[in-house]
This record gives C-alpha cells, sequence and structure tokens, in this order.
C-alpha cells in the first residue's frame, strides 16, 4: 500500500502546483497532435499527474485509495482466493511493487493509445488525468474479487456485485462516449479497463478460471 499512498502523493502535489502554473499544465497535457508530429511522447504519462480541479483530482485518488490502499495493493493477488491477507507485495515480495507499478503505469499508457489514435490531427484537442490508470486498477480488482460489493459514489447506500458493477460501468462509459458532449475522457475509462482486464489474464489467467467459478 505504500506504492498507492507514493503516487496519491506525488499526484496531488504535481496537480495542485498545475492549478497555479499554466505553463506546467500545459506542457504535461495529453495533446494527441503534440505527441504525434513533435514526439513529445512523455505527455502519455504526464496527463496522469495533472487534474482540471480538486473535484477531478479528489475523485481520481478517493478512487485510487479505495482499491490500492484499502484494497492492500488489489487483496487476492495472494496464494488464497478471496482472502484480505495475500496481496501482490506478500505473495511476490519487492516483484508485488513491480507488478502493480506495472498495472498502473501500463493502464495510464494504454488508456492514452486510442485519444492519440483518434485525434492525432487536432492541434487543440487536450486531456489529463490519472482516471485510464485508476480505470485498470479497478477492473483487475473485480476480476480478482467479483463478489465484492461496489457502491456507487453518487448513490449511497447502493451496491452491486463486482462482476455486475463492470459490465454496467462499461456500457454506460460505452454510451456517453458515443453521445459525447460530458467533456470526460471516456474512451480512456474503457481503454484503462480493458488494459486492467488483459493485464490479469497474463499475470495468471488462473484469476479467470476463479472468476466464472465464483459466479456461477
Amino acid at each position: 500500500m505504500y506504492l498507492t499512498y507514493g503516487i496519491i502523493v506525488i499526484t496531488a502535489l504535481v496537480s495542485y502546483l498545475a492549478f497555479d502554473r499554466q505553463d506546467l499544465m500545459s506542457r504535461m497535457l495529453l495533446n494527441p497532435y503534440d505527441i504525434v508530429h513533435h514526439k513529445k511522447w512523455y505527455r502519455m504519462f504526464s496527463h496522469g499527474f495533472i487534474h482540471a480541479d480538486f473535484v477531478h483530482l479528489l475523485f481520481n485518488l478517493y478512487v485510487l485509495f479505495m482499491f490500492g490502499v484499502q484494497g492492500h495493493e488489489i487483496p487476492g493477488f495472494g496464494t488464497v482466493y478471496n482472502s484480505v491477507e495475500p496481496t501482490l507485495v506478500a505473495t511476490y515480495g519487492f516483484q508485488g511493487y513491480f507488478y502493480f507499478f506495472l498495472l498502473y503505469v501500463g493502464g495510464l499508457l494504454f488508456s492514452s493509445i486510442y485519444t492519440v489514435y483518434k485525434h492525432q490531427d487536432n492541434p487543440h484537442y487536450n486531456a489529463l488525468g490519472a482516471s485510464g490508470a485508476v480505470s485498470g486498477i479497478v477492473f483487475a480488482y473485480m476480476i480478482i474479487n467479483p463478489t465484492a460489493e461496489l457502491g456507487i459514489i453518487i448513490l449511497p447506500g447502493i451496491s452491486l456485485p463486482a462482476y455486475v458493477f463492470g459490465p454496467l460501468l462499461l456500457i454506460s462509459e460505452y454510451y456517453l462516449s458515443k453521445r459525447g458532449g460530458t467533456n470526460i475522457g471516456h474512451d480512456a475509462h474503457i481503454s484503462g479497463a480493458i488494459f486492467g482486464l488483459v493485464y490479469i489474464a497474463l499475470l495468471d489467467y488462473n484469476y479467470y478460471i476463479k472468476f466464472f467459478n465464483s459466479i456461477f
């Protein structure tokens, strides 16, 4: 969980600095035109450490906290399925930190690819925020803990099992992406989710066997 704390602190500090420094914000944005035509590939990562405002920042960090720190670097990654004790770190030692780091950074990168492809010739398109990476962590958690009850922030008291919550979330993201007008990077959320799902399969396909055994 210390790795998650580190990501949270760094993201909060950089985002706070960028609120008052437009030049810093501008240099770190995900600008597909700049990435493709000016080869500023670092933007595919830097945008995850800045946010539009405090609400945007707090929401992403809250979700990261719930699934990273509160989830102890994703419970279930250990040798005993659905146990709250084994974690990436407990199971793999120092490698566990590396695996969790790859999940986060990989989600950040993968969630940017489609956006860059889609808007590569639009110099005015910009995006920012860690939600793509956070989405990867959330969906990785759902595969590992399919029966975990997940709540909806805007609807207190309502929760659904992860195996139901996940598909509904993806459907809503797809619908909102097609409808447009929300000023939210739904494509990044979907891409990050896909990365999380694929990453778990690559790490250990047995998680999917356990997933289906748990819900059927």
